[in-house]
């Protein structure tokens, strides 16, 4: 009994530092994109709201928090309100198995007067669960957000935001088949499926240098995971007004673009975690080198939506399924022949 309450403890104070840096994260990345926008683009980013303009994001927010929330007379109010949740809390269900630091707790502690092994069920590492099956995990459940999206397009009773739901959905579950296949490589070198394995097992090299074709084709299905530029097809205003989010409003809207912010968080993270080392790193705590790495990557997010224009649909699609699918297949044939044979 315990053990189990000293489980809970541990895993809750984990979570709830997670969350809470995610969060965090989310508002920093919010104003950075502003910033370097700006600066690609030759114009002025944030510059009002706290020096340097480094409380837009908290202004932004209040915004959000203070205008009227408008609820429409659709047929399914509960789905309705409940979709923006969806979203939001499902975006974050990838990290439970993402780990973000080595060793973060002694090997033991004293509670209750008992001596407990935090090693057993890796209570202290930088990982809230450190699954046996955590890409498996981390695969099944960064598809769940799709429903959120889906039903928020179908219960507005709007046929624009069913058309962008549409969109998602056909977009999404396309580039999760390549997203899969890209990293089939990785798991191939390693032979774990073990997120701190896979970590582990990138001492000495990063994955990146072995599958260079692997890290690209992911990145690339990760842009169209998150719905960013060029593949943001579900904010197409031209076409769509807004996108699946058209009829929402207030912190509904906001839980939406926050589960966005959380994707690109996510995609970095297990790019990082699968390509480019983990936490790992000279000289500074491991916690740190995670994080230098998401940002690495976050702003590279936010340089090619600076860069680049968004593409039409049917490109998307084709792309994706006449030149990405081959390419990755091949990558991943090529991959097993050097496993069984090097």
């Amino acid at each position: 009994m315990a053990e189990s309450l000293v489980f809970i403890i541990v895993s809750l104070i984990k979570s709830v530092v997670l969350v809470s840096l995610i969060m965090v994260s989310v508002m920093i990345g919010v104003y950075l994109e502003r910033r370097i926008l700006g600066f690609i683009q030759l114009r002025y980013g944030p510059n009002r709201c706290g020096p340097y303009g480094i409380l837009q994001s908290v202004a932004d927010g209040i915004k959000l928090f203070c205008k009227q929330d408008i609820t429409l007379p659709v047929t399914e109010k509960t789905i309705y309100i409940l979709a923006p949740l969806i979203a939001g809390v499902t975006a974050l269900f990838p990290f439970v198995a993402i780990p973000f630091a080595d060793k973060i707790a002694p090997d033991t502690i004293t509670l209750f007067g008992k001596v407990f092994d935090l090693t057993k069920y890796s209570l202290n590492r930088g990982v809230i669960a450190d699954l046996p099956g955590g890409v498996l995990f981390i695969l099944a459940v960064s598809s769940l957000s799709v429903y959120g999206v889906l039903l928020a397009g179908w219960s507005s009773d709007n046929k624009y935001s069913f058309l962008g739901a549409m969109r998602v959905a056909s977009q999404m579950l396309s580039y999760e088949l390549f997203l899969g296949i890209s990293i089939m490589g990785v798991l191939m070198i390693t032979g774990s499926i073990r997120m701190t394995e896979i970590v582990e097992a990138q001492k000495h090299m990063w994955f990146v240098v072995y599958q260079p074709l692997g890290f690209i084709l992911y990145m690339i299905a990760g842009f169209a995971e998150a719905c960013r530029t060029p593949f943001d097809l579900i904010e197409c205003e031209n076409e769509l007004g807004s996108g699946f989010n058209t009829e929402y409003s207030s912190m509904k809207f906001a839980l939406f673009y926050l589960a966005e912010y959380i994707h690109i968080i996510t995609i970095s993270a297990i790019a990082v975690t699968l390509f480019l080392g983990g936490w790992q790193g000279p000289w500074l705590p491991s916690g740190i080198w995670f994080i230098i790495k998401v940002a690495c990557l976050f702003i590279f997010f936010i340089w090619v939506r600076g860069t680049y224009p968004r593409v039409r649909f049917d490109q998307l699609m084709s792309v994706g399924w006449k030149y990405l699918f081959p390419i990755a297949m091949a990558n991943l044939i090529a991959t097993g022949i050097c496993v069984l044979f090097l």
